[in-house]
């Protein structure tokens, strides 16, 4: 590709996407490069070939930050034609003996059915629930620029609400909180989502954000898929010229067409690698020592019905935890962290026909699962998952038609920014979710004029809420077009 062009975002993923939609409403023209065969990087939706007609989210299957990232509220999916539907009850976590602590997106519901435990989790989540549009703008925000107004949109009663929180539920002092075992494990479920030690901050960082969310508005299930996302970014960008090029692998800056900026939606250590020496060897180094968190293994199922739960409840949720107790999802995931696979780690699993009862085609459902294992493990995981979730679901071998394995160490063929099976792009610590992927006054830039980092590896990281692909996007129209306006989002522009 010789032609030049205004910008090149290079990889599609909602990142990508977000950066390039705001540079082509900016008026600027935009070459979208992708090297899979179908854009959207860890929201695509894909027939696998497992059963007929049949469609499989390939990472990402529910989406608290759909209805709730700054980004994503001023494009406005629902006006788009994506149809988020919220689950009555978020999340769920069973137990031995059919036990189970249910998260139902009523928080006033949840605290009834946790019995002795109600009040304290109301107590925990009843604040932040009052008050979560600017909590979240704070957790998404950019580190460097507007955190004045943002703290002062907070108001400083709910940032020491938030802050004593953090304090508790990121230290040992978690424990104190509640009596029983299907409270602490429905939370720790939760804390789970950030892939490492329990408890820290990041973890109690997850509990508060996504806690509140599910509470808030929920845990919402896109109709037809995690695609649909996408669809609406690539139909947005279509209709401001945009062009998406697939199949296009880049190894080298050489390899890309002559642009004004380039935004990258790929791991620090492979925008490392395709600018090499052009880049400044302090941030060179900085990128290429991103250290690699635990890992993720995938299971995509066909199941001929519903997961026969031991605890019924369990079945009406959109996302299932299943790790059992607070203390064994703690040992799990020390050994992920520290390289061992453990016989019970944390499982994900989801049954989208729960939301999205089109989804089940000639009697048969997808079942979406993840365990979180070593980084680079290379056993497949459709075992392991299996015998996790019959342990809670006997029976469900049965309703197992047909199962397709990604172990972390391939989990880089179908996302290349996935190196080990981190999808994190990098492991999370407080530090790191302060400022990613390293300390500086603009984090997103590659140290080359006009050249920057969009990805999940960088602030505010992981998750499918496009942030980071905004923020970089305003950093490229200020710095290489001198642009400094916001960018209109609403569907009638």
């Amino acid at each position: 590709m010789k032609q030049a062009t205004d910008a090149v975002v290079v990889g599609s993923g909602p990142n990508g996407l977000a950066a390039a939609v705001i540079l082509a409403r900016a008026g600027l023209e935009v070459v979208v490069l992708e090297a899979e065969p179908t854009p959207g990087g860890g929201a695509r939706t894909l027939d696998l070939g497992l059963a007929p007609g049949l469609v499989h989210d390939i990472c990402s299957a529910v989406h608290p930050l759909a209805l709730a990232s700054p980004f994503f509220r001023a494009f406005d999916l629902p006006a788009r034609g994506v149809d988020l539907v919220v689950p009555e009850i978020a999340y769920a976590h069973p137990l031995d003996g059919g036990r189970a602590g249910v998260a139902h997106t009523s928080l006033e519901r949840t605290a009834e059915g946790l019995g002795p435990d109600g009040d304290a989790w109301f107590d925990l989540f009843a604040p932040l629930v009052e008050g979560w549009q600017p909590l979240v703008a704070l957790a998404l925000g950019e580190r460097t620029r507007g955190i004045t107004e943002t703290l002062a949109d907070v108001g400083a009663r709910r940032l020491l609400e938030v802050g004593v929180r953090l304090l508790e539920q990121g230290t040992p002092l978690w424990d104190r909180r509640f009596a029983t075992e299907e409270a602490a494990a429905l939370l720790t479920g939760v804390a789970g989502h950030a892939i490492g030690r329990l408890p820290s901050p990041v973890a109690a960082g997850s509990i508060l954000m996504l806690g509140t969310l599910a509470h808030a508005g929920g845990w919402p299930i896109p109709v037809g898929g995690s695609a649909a996302i996408i669809q609406a970014l690539l139909a947005d960008l279509d209709a401001h010229g945009g062009t998406v090029v697939c199949d296009r692998s880049v190894q080298s800056w050489r390899e890309l067409p002559r642009a004004r900026t380039y935004l990258f939606d790929t791991s620090a250590q492979a925008l490392a690698q395709i600018w090499g020496d052009r880049m400044p060897s302090g941030i060179r180094r900085s990128l290429t020592r991103v250290r690699p968190g635990p890992a993720a293994a995938k299971v995509d199922f066909v199941l001929s019905g519903a997961v026969p739960w031991a605890n019924p409840e369990v079945g009406r949720a959109g996302t299932v935890h299943v790790g059992g107790t607070r203390a064994q999802m703690a040992q799990n995931e020390d050994d992920a962290v520290a390289g061992r696979l453990s016989e019970h780690p944390l499982v994900l699993f989801s049954d989208p026909t729960i939301a999205d009862p089109a989804r089940e085609v000639g009697g048969l459902r997808p079942g979406w699962a993840y365990a979180h294992v070593p980084n680079d493990c290379p056993v497949d995981p459709v075992e392991l998952i299996t015998r996790n979730i019959e342990r809670y679901a006997p029976g469900f071998r049965d309703v197992v038609v047909a199962a397709r394995g990604v172990p972390a160490s391939e989990m880089h063929r179908h996302n290349q920014g996935y190196l080990g099976g981190d999808i994190a792009m990098g492991s999370l610590s407080a530090l790191s979710m302060a400022q990613r992927p390293r300390w500086a006054l603009n984090p997103y830039s590659a140290g080359i004029p006009g050249v920057y980092l969009c990805s999940a590896a960088a602030t505010p990281g992981p998750g499918v809420h496009g942030m980071s692909g905004q923020w970089a996007a305003e950093r490229a129209l200020r710095d290489r077009f001198g642009r400094t306006r916001p960018v209109d989002l609403a569907l009638s522009r």
